[in-house]
């Protein structure tokens, strides 16, 4: 058993519990960060990518417009590396009540979120594709935001304070003497070593997890309720702007521009367990039906990838317990001193990544103030690592820096443009790494091919760099493809089923996968939620989860049963973004 000694512990690496990890740290407490999976893999890496100016709540939730206006300026100057700033527009479509438009502006003003209306001839020069026949149009900050790079980057600057974040190490006991936490016990996934914890305090960061941390420690279930929603990745940009439905919060009445595709989203329906997220195809397409409300012929281009994501929201009693799309998006910190009788545990629920900084804030001066060593708060100041030159991302970077070194490092992902060399780079810092961990930090498998053609180099590359064996090459190899297809079927249709039927192919008539030797479990999956269709699990089933054939009627048999045996053996993968 390794036994460790830290001030606090938090639990859950996603964007909160990251910025909590650096709060922490920048105060002068030696803090580490438990995770049962990588960094962003639950609720930060599956949503949509938007980067919230406010408007989106400047009616159904006030309080979180203003913290959403606040942050997204402050994001975008402490890690503009991982912001777009697309700038966004709320339109009011012909079935929509162009008196709403009065209402947003009205809740604009209110909540100070920058808001201004604009001519529908202007709306249209800046996005052609837009629904011509739109009544009205706002122009707000909207942007879009990587998951992802927030977190690494929060990350880096935690630790230039001495702040740990400890990835893969599940949390299976929060340790207590009836009145104080004294600590918590985890056990290393990678290794199954168990690690004991000694520490003064317990920040539970865990989303819609947090209720499962609580029972471990003893504790009654906190009012955290997982609201599921789905998103649809399209093939490539169909705007350049945020595109809003200027309505009332509803399911599909977002697009938004993220890397190199645009997203829509989404749907919201409580659910009784966040590692168990459906796609169901029906919600497929009825994110395609309003896609075609903002942008006409929406239907027609291709869609890529569909993913589902839950909501960490706090059960509010003026809604009912089924109605997650009407709860608050707005924070809450639970004391457990004061709820429980235990010192020493908080508990944090709601908000969205835009508003992750702020809720790190108030949880930790919450911690402070129970501590009675108060510090000030200096994340909105400090640009973290990696982006103090204070550029904003753009799509194009990484074309101009593969024309620059084209002739030193062969592109092994033509869809999202990643060369050898920087495969190499990430298989040297992480070795250990599955092939969704290299995703998660390069994109590759993340274009239309699905990585129909960059994993089988990407294996082929770590066994000649000896970071991995055959067997375990092929056994990661396996598993990325299987989470790949989990977020396919659903949506499959035209261009995308002739794409995944190359793939099978590839991979089952070039490489004949199915029978290369490869362990039973080469990683550990915890967060990969079963999958949505049965008869994916059952590896002796011969019938593949082909879609609707009314719904996407140029789905053939012929198609879909080629891939059959790509289907065999799914089991629980995570759908995060793309």
């Amino acid at each position: 058993m390794k036994r460790l000694q830290t001030d606090v512990v938090v639990i859950g690496g996603g964007s909160t519990g990251i910025g909590v990890l650096r709060d922490c740290a920048m105060r002068g407490y030696r803090t580490i960060l438990l995770d049962r999976a990588d960094l962003a893999q639950g609720t930060s890496g599956r949503f949509h990518g938007l980067l919230h100016s406010g408007g989106r709540y400047v009616v159904s939730d006030p309080e979180s417009a203003t913290e959403c206006a606040s942050e997204n300026a402050i994001l975008t100057r402490i890690q503009p590396e991982a912001v777009e700033r697309t700038g966004g527009l709320f339109v009011v479509t012909d079935k929509d009540d162009p008196q709403f438009g009065d209402r947003f502006l009205a809740g604009a003003a209110v909540t100070g979120v920058p808001a201004e209306e604009i001519t529908v001839a202007q709306a249209l020069a800046r996005e052609p594709r837009l629904n011509p026949a739109i009544q009205r149009a706002f122009a707000v900050q909207d942007g879009t935001v990587d998951g992802w790079q927030i977190a690494w980057t929060a990350t880096a600057s935690a630790r230039q304070y001495g702040g740990q974040a400890l990835t893969y190490h599940e949390v299976t006991q929060v340790h207590h003497d009836g009145s104080q936490v004294t600590g918590v016990t985890a056990t290393d996934l990678k290794t199954g070593e168990t690690v004991s914890i000694d520490c003064h305090f317990v920040l539970n960061c865990a989303g819609p997890w947090a209720g499962r941390i609580t029972h471990m420690a003893g504790l009654p279930p906190v009012a955290v309720v997982p609201g599921r929603g789905i998103m649809v990745a399209m093939s490539h940009r169909l705007v350049n702007t945020v595109i809003n439905r200027c309505i009332y919060p509803a399911d599909g009445d977002i697009i938004v521009p993220i890397h190199t595709v645009c997203v829509i989203g989404t749907t919201d329906h409580k659910v009784t367990d966040p590692d168990h997220l459906e796609i169901p195809r029906q919600e497929v397409q009825q994110m395609l039906d309003a896609g075609e409300d903002l942008i006409p012929g929406f239907r027609q281009a291709r869609a890529v990838h569909a993913w589902a994501g839950a909501r960490p929201l706090i059960k509010d009693d003026r809604v009912a317990a089924s109605d997650t799309r009407h709860m608050s998006r707005g924070m809450a910190v639970i004391d457990h001193s004061t709820r429980d009788g235990v010192h020493g545990m908080l508990t944090i629920g709601g908000g969205k990544l835009t508003t992750y900084r702020l809720m790190a804030e108030h949880i930790v001066d919450a911690m402070e103030e129970q501590l009675g060593t108060p510090h000030p708060c200096r994340t909105a100041e400090e640009i973290c690592p990696g982006n103090e030159a204070g550029h904003n991302y753009l799509i194009t970077h990484r074309l101009k820096q593969r024309e620059a070194d084209r002739m030193e490092s062969p592109i092994i992902c033509e869809c999202e443009l990643v060369n050898r060399s920087m495969l190499v780079q990430l298989l040297t810092e992480q070795p250990q790494a599955s092939f969704d961990d290299l995703r998660r930090q390069l994109r590759i498998g993340m274009g239309p091919c699905q990585g129909g053609f960059c994993t089988s180099r990407v294996a082929g590359i770590a066994h000649e760099q000896q970071v991995i064996d055959e067997a375990r090459a092929t056994g990661l190899l396996k598993l990325f493809l299987e989470h790949r297809w989990i977020g396919l079927w659903p949506i499959l249709n035209g261009d995308q089923v002739r794409q995944t039927a190359l793939d099978n192919w590839i991979m089952e008539g070039t490489l004949d996968i199915a029978h290369l030797p490869s362990p039973d479990d080469v990683e550990p999956d915890p967060l990969a939620p079963m999958s949505p269709d049965p008869r994916t699990t059952d590896p002796t089933s011969t019938t593949s989860p082909s879609p609707d054939p009314t719904a996407n009627p140029e789905v053939s048999s012929r198609s879909t049963t080629t891939t059959n045996r790509r289907a065999r053996g799914t089991r629980a993968a995570s759908k995060e973004t793309k």
